[in-house]
């Protein structure tokens, strides 16, 4: 008797198993993982998130609207794991003074602007909230809206003045914009 329910117990967290496993690569194929970087002189910015695709969602809205992404809640700027940026040096990001090391980003959406937060707290499942006692600071980035829509979530760097680079987020008709300038010298 015991031999058989040891048994039916190991088939029960083998199938467990399995499911995890099965759902964990669902969720990685359908938001793929990858990397934005970019070096410009001294200055190395990278960006490690996740893509998730818009498959004929509403993604930013009201909840009346049924967007996944509603106004004012919690984004994680990406999907599956913390969307996390290393810079190696000082930097301005968005006018907020921020030193060079790995963080978190993570989105308050707004039909205007986007509340963008920087987090000391890495390595962590991006759906749950950080601790905002944790937060080096949030900043206002306004939207853009592109005439045309962008499928897959997307992080790309690009070279900007001599003083630095602009990060944009790019996902369904919102584009932000965010400014990373060298902090100068004193």
């Amino acid at each position: 008797m015991l031999k058989k329910v040891l048994i039916i117990l190991g088939v029960i967290v083998l199938v467990i198993i399995i499911a995890f496993a099965w759902m964990n690569y669902r969720s990685r194929t359908l938001s793929p993982q990858s990397i934005a970087e970019l070096e410009v002189i001294d200055l190395k910015v990278e960006i490690n998130y996740s893509r998730p695709s818009v498959r004929d969602r509403v993604i930013f809205g009201t909840e009346e609207d049924g967007a996944i992404q509603p106004y004012g809640s919690y984004w994680r700027l990406g999907a599956n794991e913390a969307t996390e940026i290393t810079i190696n040096q000082d930097v301005i990001f968005n006018g907020m003074p921020l030193p060079a090391g790995t963080y978190r980003l993570y989105a308050i959406p707004g039909p205007n602007t986007f509340r963008i937060g920087v987090s000391s707290e890495i390595g962590k499942w991006g759906a749950w909230e950080p601790d905002s006692s944790n937060d080096l600071f949030t900043t206002e980035v306004p939207v853009t809206r592109l005439d045309t829509p962008v499928e897959q979530f997307t992080a790309r760097i690009e070279e900007g003045t001599a003083d630095g680079a602009t990060v944009y987020f790019e996902w369904s008709d919102v584009q932000l914009a965010i400014p990373i300038a060298r902090k100068p010298e004193m």
